[in-house]
């Protein structure tokens, strides 16, 4: 549980400002895309006798940066690169395990992921990735911001935007392939997106939905931790699971704030 608090603490740091990047992007598919490249990458270190954790890695990557050459390419419908690559990803995944002896044991572990079997070893090489990480959106935080919201100014302001999204997107695949193994790949997109999606909603402050999206993954991570440690449920679906409670009371108080104020107004 120690460990699995460690590793959830640095998963709920690190998620959220790569959701609030995606949600702007108009991008919250791609975690779940990759999510399923990810599960063809382990297939096809099973099927070659490799590490399957290290061949997922370099799928990711690559996959991410295909993802951003054919969102390129089909510039009007930028969806249809996720859409490609969600299906070729899972396809692959279930055709090669079925052929792996350990095919059937090692994707209910990659589907469904769990976060208290994390070890040391694992904690470290993902803190070390981790800071990595959150340097990489430290030094390119007011690109990125310039790039998603107009891309033309990006360009004329010198911003190398092709290598930027090329960049980005390889940043968010190597993330998800080290989360897989601890959450599970059918909840990665919730992990990443709910808790910006909450913060959006509470403030229009660029600066104060990260911190805001920050506090509510920690909050939710830990509630769905120890909730799970008590009634014995699943750790990733009770994280998850909180933080669509979380959006729910979100919503919820937005909507009972509306109609407050517009009967003051009355």
């Amino acid at each position: 549980m120690q460990r699995a608090l460690i590793a959830g603490m640095l998963i709920a740091l690190i998620a959220p400002i790569i959701g609030v990047f995606l949600i702007m992007r108009k991008q919250s598919l791609i975690a779940d895309t990759l999510s399923h490249i990810a599960l063809a990458g382990v297939a096809i270190g099973l099927v070659i006798g490799s590490q399957p954790e290290w061949v997922s890695i370099i799928i990711v990557i690559l996959g991410a940066l295909l993802i951003e050459f054919l969102r390129a390419r089909f510039k009007s419908y930028s969806d249809v690169s996720i859409a490609i690559l969600m299906a070729s990803g899972l396809s692959i995944a279930l055709c090669l395990m079925s052929i792996s002896p350990k095919g059937s044991k090692t994707m209910d572990q990659y589907l469904f992921g769990s976060i208290i079997t994390v070890t040391q070893q694992q904690i470290i090489e993902f803190l070390v990735i981790g800071i990595g990480i959150f340097l990489y959106f430290m030094i390119t935080k007011r690109a990125l911001y310039t790039m998603i919201f107009n891309e033309d100014v990006a360009k004329v302001s010198g911003i190398q935007t092709k290598w930027l999204s090329f960049s980005f997107s390889a940043v968010i695949g190597l993330f998800i392939s080290m989360m897989i193994p601890m959450i599970g790949m059918l909840l990665v997109s919730a992990i990443i997106i709910l808790p910006a999606a909450i913060a959006i909603q509470l403030t229009t402050r660029f600066r104060f939905v990260f911190a805001i999206a920050s506090l509510v993954s920690i909050i939710c991570t830990f509630l769905g931790l120890v909730s799970s440690y008590k009634i014995g449920t699943p750790p990733g679906a009770s994280i998850a699971l909180c933080m669509v409670l979380g959006i729910l009371l979100t919503l919820l108080y937005k909507k009972t704030k509306e109609v407050v104020f517009k009967r003051i107004g009355e």
